[in-house]
Order: structure tokens, then C-alpha cells, then sequence
């Protein structure tokens, strides 16, 4: 199983990077962009045979901790299976 896990900035802040790339795409004639946000992704390997719904509460809390920073950003996890 893995665990994926994307890191955005919440809506309300301000995205420095997202407007940088949102301005780079306008001036390569990419139309109709309306926002962008860069976030981060992060991809956990766990080992055989783990429990998911206790992979799912481990990683839910190390992203409320130190993952991401729930002030400022929103997370998105999921478990999958890697077959």
C-alpha cells in the first residue's frame, strides 16, 4: 500500500508561486488559466500486510503536525493499494 498525500495552500492565502506560474503560462499563450496553486507532493510506502485504518489515523495526525500547516494549508491523504 502507499499513501499519497497533496499539500495545497488554503484558497483565502496568498500563493506567491501560484501567481508566478499563473503570470509564466499567460505569457507562454496558455489562455484561460484562472488560478494556480503550488502545493506539494508526498508518496509513503508502507509496509505489507499494515492495517489501513490505522495507517489512515497515523497519517491524518503527522499531517495535522508536521506534514502540512493547517494555518495555511490543506491536505488531501489517501491510501491505495500499489498493484
Amino acid at each position: 500500500m502507499k499513501a499519497r498525500i497533496i499539500v495545497t495552500p488554503k484558497k483565502a492565502v496568498v500563493d506567491p508561486q501560484g501567481k508566478t506560474v499563473q503570470n509564466a503560462l499567460a505569457h507562454l499563450g496558455y489562455t484561460g488559466v484562472r488560478a494556480v496553486h503550488v502545493g506539494k507532493y508526498i508518496e509513503i510506502e508502507l509496509e505489507p500486510g499494515t492495517d489501513r485504518a490505522a495507517a489512515q489515523r497515523a497519517l491524518d495526525d503527522a499531517c495535522r503536525k508536521f506534514l502540512s500547516n493547517p494555518i495555511i494549508e490543506d491536505y488531501h491523504l489517501e491510501i491505495v493499494d500499489d498493484s
